[in-house]
């Protein structure tokens, strides 16, 4: 079983994915900041934007073997999901989703700017005269919040990606401006002596100014992840979106480093650039281009700027979506988000939501050189993630089997740094954008902490358990601890805790207690241990029968309980797994609790014959009234067990006709969400109204494989069995999981009106 919740169209070849590239990189930023580098830094504008595409190269190749890795949507924000804690990829995804929706306000911002020349010349033309109002703020935001209107409603029409006429428009009006250029500095044909002296002097403010030009214009290299952020929509992605990435950076330093040389060579002659720059600084590419094409030019990089713009702004709006999107999937964002829609496979609710977001920061932010800096610190801060994710993952899993990064680990080291680096320059030399990432991040930790934090952890034990590779990118490895005493369920415990523990990234710690002997004979193994010795040797042969190494370890102890729970500690396990024979209130109310209340781990309980297996489990029951509490350690077993086969799987919920429609609404709700997010798509939700609730899941339970029931701590971590709970625990004979999450009732403020049905009946 696959976990599924959305399905992705595959839409996109290499110049699909190519054409999202270069649509965000190429022409808007550097028309925007070109004038700005060379007011700061002088004709080393040139060199910045060479350093910065090193940077960015660098970036490149640990994005590439990233997406190699993982060929799915979402881009950083996946990597971050698989490498990292479920927390701090929201982290990663909330601030990644922040800086396309802030990219798209700084190109919709852009397109206002530059769509006013025109309408300057169409109301001359027309009426002789311009209005005062073309170019004022309202005007500026109104043209603006046109424009994400339009691409809005477009890409909730149809999933478009790179390729549209803007970004092909744009690459032929600036390779248009290059190539003229050359006609005129080679018509012009001047001296040595004299080009050279038009790029003196060359560092006009020193390396200080040199540094600040990169922090300025780094975003005007930025766009290629984006094209990790739709791979899942791209074919073929692991050979495709690596090809793709490299691609559109490598046709983006190639228009821009001979058009930056143009502009100082021939298009402001006989003065400083700088000079020029700080005059002109929002136009200077339009100046320079006048100076040598004449008004052809100036209009050409108008035309430019426009479809520069709006190739940007689309791709942008396109990424943040995707990044709402796939956030949805995993519940770090609202589901609604995630929904796809028949047919086309447009996420129409991420794109809206991301159009309001853009469009509220269109109102809120001053001006484009806010928006930039922005921008450029929150990739910045991105992308040294990036560089860290890819590192971690290579170092914990190995070489990857698609594109692998040269030089590892300097490659990441160096770029990570780089990055790191330009961004602290970036926060400390524009406070306000520093400011804004700061205010965002805080509101989305509050956010995480008081709405999707129950929902996104379940859905991140699923994925862990359907893909323990994950457990392994994360650094973990989990310590199943498994006493065993009885021979006979030797063989249920050993399938069980393989289960529960992959054997490929997880460990599983046999045990066996024996009490001390009274009297010693040392030319004679005491029976204790020799009986201990042949549990263990059953248990090590069917752990080889099933392909689990597991270690064994034999303890002398008075208090068996108390030392399980000793050695628990001692290993650091993640999971206890126990077996029981039968359940009698001393049993339940007393070792067995205080031993539960002693450990940090999950509780596993096992009732079942020798002879059953998980393998056997094909109908499991679980019921539930929809709360969250053992949420966690159920999805993770879930998620283990139907990774070698489907499972018939239902949660079961039964309320009193008295509760009243409203409440069995709510509940038949919660319920259904709670399977989704616990197995996705193949999970079966039924609410019974009527009856009384433990005959209905007794019942139930004769025509199952495995009964699923959780219960909670309270106060101390104390167990709590209820009364209902062992009614059913004992009115069943099916195989039977009693389950308990580390992190249930002593951290949730809610536990005692959420607790998982039915170790407390709530009250309706």
């Amino acid at each position: 079983m696959v976990r599924a919740t959305t399905h992705t169209h595959q839409h996109l070849g290499l110049l699909g994915a190519t054409g999202i590239g270069v649509g965000a990189i190429v022409g808007g930023g550097m028309l925007a900041l070109a004038g700005v580098a060379f007011a700061t830094t002088g004709p080393s504008a040139i060199v910045a934007f060479a350093l910065n595409g090193v940077i960015a190269t660098l970036t490149v190749f640990s994005f590439a073997e990233l997406a190699g890795r993982f060929p799915q949507s979402g881009g950083t924000y996946t990597y971050a999901r698989k490498v990292l804690t479920v927390e701090a990829a929201f982290g990663v995804g909330w601030v990644v989703w922040f800086a396309s929706v802030v990219a798209a306000v700084l190109y919709a911002m852009g397109f206002a700017a530059f769509l006013v020349p025109f309408l300057e010349q169409i109301a001359l033309m027309t009426t002789g005269e311009v209005p005062a109002w073309l170019g004022t703020r309202p005007a500026l935001l109104g043209y603006a919040l046109a424009a994400v209107a339009f691409y809005s409603w477009r890409l909730t029409r149809t999933a478009a990606g790179g390729g549209q006429w803007e970004t092909i428009g744009k690459v032929i009006v600036l390779t248009v401006l290059i190539v003229a250029g050359f006609f005129a500095l080679f018509a012009e044909a001047p001296a040595p002596g004299a080009l050279a002296d038009r790029f003196r002097p060359f560092f006009s403010e020193g390396l200080t100014g040199l540094v600040q030009a990169m922090g300025y214009t780094f975003v005007a290299l930025q766009g290629f992840d984006l094209v990790a952020a739709v791979g899942g929509e791209v074919r073929e992605p692991g050979r495709n979106v690596p090809r793709a990435m490299f691609l559109s950076l490598g046709a983006a330093l190639v228009i821009y480093l001979p058009l930056l040389f143009l502009i100082v060579a021939v298009g402001v002659p006989g003065q400083p650039v700088s000079e020029v720059a700080a005059q002109n600084p929002e136009i200077l590419v339009a100046v320079a281009a006048r100076n040598f094409m004449g008004g052809a030019g100036y209009w050409l990089v108008a035309a430019a700027g426009l479809l520069s713009m709006l190739s940007a702004l689309q791709v942008y709006l396109l990424a943040a979506s995707r990044f709402a999107r796939t956030m949805g999937d995993d519940r770090t964002l609202p589901t609604r988000y995630a929904r796809l829609c028949p047919g086309t496979g447009i996420p129409r609710a991420a794109v809206r939501l991301s159009a309001v977001l853009i469009a509220l920061l269109l109102i809120a932010v001053p001006d484009v050189a806010t928006a930039g800096a922005m921008a450029s610190l929150i990739f910045l801060a991105t992308f040294t993630l990036v560089h860290t994710i890819g590192y971690l993952a290579r170092k914990r899993a190995g070489q990857p089997s698609g594109f692998r990064m040269p030089a590892y680990p300097l490659v990441p080291v160096a770029g990570g740094a780089a990055c790191l680096a330009l961004g602290l320059y970036q926060a400390v030399a524009v406070p306000p954008a520093g400011v804004l990432a700061a205010l965002w991040l805080g509101v989305g930790g509050i956010l995480y902490a008081l709405y999707l934090a129950p929902r996104a952890r379940v859905v991140d034990a699923s994925s862990e358990g359907l893909d323990p590779e994950m457990v392994r990118l994360r650094g973990r490895r989990p310590v199943v601890l498994t006493p065993i005493a009885n021979p006979a369920s030797a063989e249920t415990l050993v399938t069980m805790a393989k289960a529960l523990a992959p054997p490929e990234v997880a460990r599983v710690q046999l045990l066996s207690v024996v009490e001390p002997p009274e009297r010693y004979d040392p030319k004679e193994l005491p029976r204790g241990i020799r009986d201990a010795q042949a549990v263990l040797g059953g248990a090590l042969r069917t752990a080889l029968e099933v392909d689990l190494r597991p270690e064994a370890m034999i303890t002398l102890h008075k208090d068996p309980w108390g030392e399980i729970a000793r050695v628990a500690e001692a290993v650091r396990c993640e999971s206890l797994l126990l077996g029981v024979g039968h359940l009698d209130d001393s049993l339940m109310t007393g070792s067995l609790a205080q031993l539960i209340g002693s450990v940090d781990a999950d509780v596993v309980i096992l009732r079942a014959p020798g002879e059953w297996t998980p393998e056997k489990a094909r109908k499991i029951l679980i019921p539930s009234r929809g709360g969250r509490d053992q949420s966690p350690v159920r999805a993770r077993l879930l998620g283990s067990l139907g990774r070698s086969a489907p499972r018939d799987v239902t949660f079961l919920g039964v309320l009193s006709e008295e509760a009243g429609p409203g409440v069995h609404r709510r509940a038949r709700r919660d319920l259904e969400r709670l399977a989704w997010d616990e197995l996705g798509e193949s999970a079966h939700a039924e609410l019974v109204v009527g009856g009384e609730t433990s005959d209905e899941v007794i019942r139930r339970a004769a025509d199952t494989d495995l009964l699923i029931l959780g219960f909670h701590r309270s106060g101390r971590r104390r167990a709590v069995f209820s009364s209902l709970m062992l009614r059913i625990a004992r009115g069943t004979t099916c195989p039977l999981l009693m389950i308990s999450h580390r992190r249930g009732a002593a951290l949730l403020p809610e536990a005692s009106r959420l607790a998982e049905w039915p170790a407390g009946r709530r009250k309706s």
